[in-house]
């Protein structure tokens, strides 16, 4: 397509969700019209998005003076909270309610895979798995800061017991008060400072490796973009097993884009071992972001730039010449030395108390949680 404002050519995008249907164009009205003819919209549908997949979607001006579409949830937290709200006053049964105040998603100190309270009843057991169903899509849809809360609590679909439930009511009791967020998709490139990421010859260790770029990839048009990955590990946080959870936030630009907290699959016995394990998988998931942005025509302007908090797997990322000493962790080791060493990936350290992939391992609470809620969200907490 060509931009008929200033000539520039670009790809026009539809994005189909079910029943939901996007249009990137500068003439996104005809084209859905045309679709209209085939396939009939709602009514007065046909127009600026207003609402997609549940979140609100509107335009709104950044502290930077950049003019950036959002998306809020807000809409389908307050429905999910009236939605439990009834069903609790049909329930008639006092044991169950929502806090009237709730600071935080979780109380403190609440683990819930060594929670020994009664097991549910198979009808409250079955609306434990459709709260998980609607926490899960808040999360989808924009609500990242409760990702870790949420993933803890899926866990337990299997057999949740009474505290379980009480736990989710807690959380929804949290959302009543705090609905409003905001995710805005920034298109402004990032400030990167690139003395803290080092490029070294790993020809030595791994060969001439290079990326494997799509053979049939479309060329790319419109300015290139940047990936940047804050990843991190919660080492043997899982009390009753001991696993560790990995986490991480994908941006694009300054956009987020991409959001992960997931229970790793191995005991990893050392803080080093879980933190390489958390990287190697947000490494892949870069990987294959990489390769859909090229299948779509968007330039990837360089390598992705990840972020970790443990200096020990930095060294070993940036430095060709440092040895692993554990065998177990060799996999995830030479995965991701070699994803640096053909260009694709370069790291980084950043304080633990900058790193906002904390959110997406542990359960934060008081100003800790705050902060890292105000560099991905709006509107939550109004202090920042």
């Amino acid at each position: 397509m060509v931009c008929p404002s200033n000539g520039s050519e670009y790809y026009a995008y539809v994005l189909v969700y079910v029943d939901d249907v996007m249009v990137i164009h500068h003439d996104a009205e005809a084209v859905l019209l045309r679709i209209d003819k085939y396939f009939k919209m709602k009514p007065g549908s046909i127009g600026d998005p207003d609402i997609y997949l549940g979140a609100t979607i509107k335009k709104m001006r950044l502290a930077n003076g950049v003019e950036a579409w959002a998306s809020s949830p807000s809409k389908y937290v307050r429905a999910s909270v009236d939605t439990v709200t009834k069903y609790l006053t049909n329930l008639g049964d006092k044991q169950w309610s929502m806090p009237k105040k709730a600071a935080n998603p979780f109380e403190g100190g609440y683990e819930p895979k060594i929670d020994v309270t009664p097991p549910l009843n198979a009808e409250l057991a079955s609306w434990y798995a459709s709260l998980i169903g609607m926490l899960r899509w808040m999360v989808e849809i924009g609500r990242v800061d409760i990702i870790t809360e949420v993933s803890k609590m899926a866990s337990q679909m299997a057999a949740p017991r009474e505290g379980h439930l009480d736990a989710l009511l807690h959380m929804f009791g949290f959302l009543k008060i705090n609905h409003n967020s905001r995710m805005a998709y920034d298109p402004s490139y990032p400030t990167i400072d690139m003395s803290a990421f080092k490029e070294c010859d790993w020809k030595q260790f791994y060969g001439d490796v290079k990326e494997a770029l799509p053979s049939n990839a479309p060329e790319p048009r419109g300015k290139e973009v940047d990936l940047r990955m804050y990843v991190d590990s919660d080492h043997a946080g899982e009390k009753r097993t001991r696993r560790s959870r990995t986490g991480f936030f994908v941006f694009l630009n300054t956009a987020l884009v991409q959001w992960f907290s997931k229970q790793q699959a191995t005991i990893e016995t050392s803080v080093f071992g879980a933190e390489f394990v958390a990287m190697k998988i947000g490494m892949e998931s870069l990987r294959g972001l990489r390769y859909k942005l090229r299948m779509m025509g968007v330039g990837i302007a360089g390598p992705s730039y990840i972020y970790g908090d443990n200096m020990s797997v930095i060294h070993n990322t940036q430095r060709p010449e440092s040895m692993l000493k554990k065998k177990s962790n060799s996999i995830c080791y030479h995965a991701v030395r070699e994803s640096v060493a053909m260009g694709e990936s370069l790291t980084a350290h950043i304080g633990t108390n900058e790193n906002v992939g904390d959110l997406a391992t542990k359960v934060l609470y008081g100003q800790k949680r705050r902060y890292m809620v105000s560099q991905l969200l709006y509107d939550i907490y109004d202090d920042y």
